[in-house]
């Protein structure tokens, strides 16, 4: 038996529809073709596969036995155009991202590398935001998503994916060696220049809040207006800074800097991922996410 295949492809829609016409609309074509092509399927198939009543068609017993077989290949053609689609839309296209310095640098860049290999058509923008401004770039519609640290701001129906947690440590300068076999107090740290990131900057709100806890005021000498600006600034002995332990792990290896233990614990912090539930993504995009998500 050789059927045009077409003929299935109608046959499916006629009976999910259970009428002619609502079948011949989804396919774009006319009544009467669906019909003939109809009784050209039961006439080369050699059996009755529709009962035909006014108010539509019905299945018999055959026709239901052949509609299982039909359905599961026409779900199978699905798939097969989705991955295509997929993969279409994965050879070209842009994703746009908010990150801040230090979840890009310590989570982000290995990532990107990643991604970047194997989908080299995709363009990647990075915006170098805050993470109040990555916030505030997902809610509005400019970024596909951010990667930032907490504390964040989302709010629904934004949300936030944790995906790794990080811990700060106090550093200082080639001056301040002495104080590396030391312990410091929060409290003995207001006695030495310190360094911070800006007001504005959720970093800042996680310091204040922790000296607040201890009775204490966060008071820097010096603001920085990215994390990045912090390890060059305490190189040059403008005073301790807290900064993320793998931010600083080189220049300690290197003894360019000292750890400074302190006798606080400071909470741990994580970085995140931060998009919008309700805004609908590119492939490319949700192939980032999921590559971002699940690699670590």
């Amino acid at each position: 038996m050789n059927v045009n295949f077409e003929y299935y492809k109608i046959f499916y829609y006629v009976a999910k529809y259970g009428n002619f016409t609502k079948a011949a609309h989804v396919l774009g074509s006319s009544q009467p073709n669906v019909t003939r092509a109809m009784n050209c399927l039961e006439s080369e198939t050699g059996c009755t596969l529709f009962i035909r009543t006014n108010r539509g068609v019905h299945l018999t017993p055959e026709g239901e036995r052949l509609y299982v077989h039909v359905s599961a290949a026409m779900a199978q053609f699905q798939v097969a155009e989705d991955e295509m689609s997929a993969n279409i839309g994965l050879e070209h296209g842009s994703i746009s991202i908010g990150a801040s310095e230090t979840a890009l640098n310590i989570y982000l860049l290995d990532k990107l590398k990643a991604f970047h290999m194997a989908y080299p058509g995709i363009r990647l923008k990075i915006y170098n935001h805050s993470t109040l401004q990555a916030v505030r770039a997902v809610q509005n519609g400019e970024i596909d998503f951010a990667i930032v640290t907490t504390p964040t701001t989302a709010e629904s129906p934004l949300k936030e994916v944790p995906l790794t947690s990080f811990q700060e440590i106090l550093i200082g300068g080639k001056t301040f060696t002495a104080l590396g076999s030391q312990e410091l107090s929060l409290a003995e740290l207001s006695a030495y220049p310190l360094i911070c990131l800006g007001r504005e900057s959720m970093t800042w709100q996680f310091y204040h809040r922790l000296f607040l806890s201890h009775g204490l005021e966060l008071s820097p000498d010096t603001e920085a207006a990215t994390s990045d600006q912090i390890l060059p600034l305490v190189k040059s002995e403008l005073g301790l800074a807290f900064l993320p332990e793998p931010m600083a792990r080189q220049a300690i290896s290197r003894h360019e800097v000292v750890e400074i233990k302190l006798r606080e614990k400071i909470p741990e912090r994580k970085v995140c991922m931060v998009y919008d539930r309700q805004r609908p993504l590119s492939v490319a995009a949700r192939r980032l996410m999921d590559t971002v998500i699940h690699s670590h």
